[in-house]
Parts: structure tokens; sequence; C-alpha cells
């Protein structure tokens, strides 16, 4: 696995796009889109810690992170990897790099065996990655917040316990718990520095 700092300001399509092109294809998916809805609403306030160049970056990629789902996209049941790779082919290799490894994607990848294949796609090292990860992750089903440890025992009903999706957010629960811990710190910090401005 390639791991890669971001470089900022790399041209790519924005959130507008990416709503528009999610909306084609996941809308007819139901409680799918509802949840790509709320995690690309929560992006839009957790974009505050980022700088500003990166904000509809981060948006555009919660709306295009369960793009793998959408029929005609899914061919190996891994949205990560079917999901980067359709956006790549559209030329769109910097939502790709974050699509293939957002949320548990290096942990599922290496549970469904295609590890070698997620390879094929740098993981982003970045406060952006971080972020969608954090909309992701605390975001239910249907679009309704969830803790972190309440998102994984849904995951578990719903799927079961073998289920790849459920032992790969159970591999990488100190990982995710860190990641959403930094980015509540960062939006704490930013909450307390704009509440004296408000008295």
């Amino acid at each position: 696995m390639r791991k890669s700092e971001v470089v900022y300001g790399a041209r790519m399509a924005g959130a507008e796009w990416a709503r528009a092109y999610a909306e084609a294809r996941l809308r007819t998916l139901g409680r799918r889109w509802a949840h790509t809805v709320a995690v690309a609403n929560r992006a839009e306030v957790a974009v505050a810690v980022l700088p500003e160049a990166e904000r509809d970056v981060a948006v555009a990629a919660a709306y295009v992170h369960d793009i793998g789902y959408a029929e005609g996209i899914a061919t190996t049941g891994f949205h990560h990897l079917d999901g980067a790779r359709h956006l790549r082919e559209l030329g769109e290799q910097r939502l790709a790099n974050l699509v293939a490894y957002h949320s548990a994607g290096c942990w599922e990848g290496q549970i469904r065996g295609l590890a070698d294949e997620l390879t094929e796609f740098d993981e982003e090292l970045s406060l952006t990655a971080d972020v969608l990860t954090y909309c992701d992750v605390l975001t239910g089903p249907s679009g309704q917040p969830m803790e972190l440890r309440a998102r994984i025992d849904d995951v578990e009903r719903r799927y079961g316990a073998d289920h790849p999706v459920t032992q790969s957010l159970k591999m990488g629960l100190p990982v995710l718990a860190s990641r959403i811990e930094g980015v509540d710190r960062r939006l704490a910090a930013l909450a307390s520095e704009i509440a004296p401005i408000r008295r």
C-alpha cells in the first residue's frame, strides 16, 4: 500500500458535479442516497477545519464515497475499490484515492482478499481524508447521526458479525476513533475561537 502526502490545490471536479453525479446513480438505492446526502451535509460543517482550497474537495468526496454501490459500477462487491476505479476512469484520481481508503477501506480490502488491488490507489494521509471518514462513520444508514460504536453495532445487526464490513470496522476501530477525536478536537477549537466573537 503506497501512502502519499496530499498536494493542496490539485485540479478536480467540485462538489456541485459530485452531487449531481452521485444523485443520478444512487437515488434509486433509497437509504444509500439518504446516507450519502447526510454525509455530505455533515461535511459542509466539518470542512471548517480544512484550508479553504480543500473544502470543496472534501464535500465532493462525501458525495461520491459510496458510488461503488451503484448499478453498473459495483463489480467486485467491494465498494471502495469499485468506486475508486470508476472515478479513475472519469479522470478523478484524487477523488479515487480518497474513496478507495475512506473509513475502513484498507481493512476491508484485506478481509476480502483485495488488498493488492487496492494498491492501485495511493492512500492519502491528510486531514481531508480524515474529514471524509469522520463524516461517513458518524452517519447512520438512513442519514441519522450515530456515535462510532453505535454505528459498528448497527452494521453488525444488519450484516452479521462475520461480514467483511463488520469485521473491518472492528479491526479499524482504534484508528477510526483516533481520526474522529482529531477532527472533533479541531472543531472544538474552532468553536472556542468563534464563541467570544459572538458575545
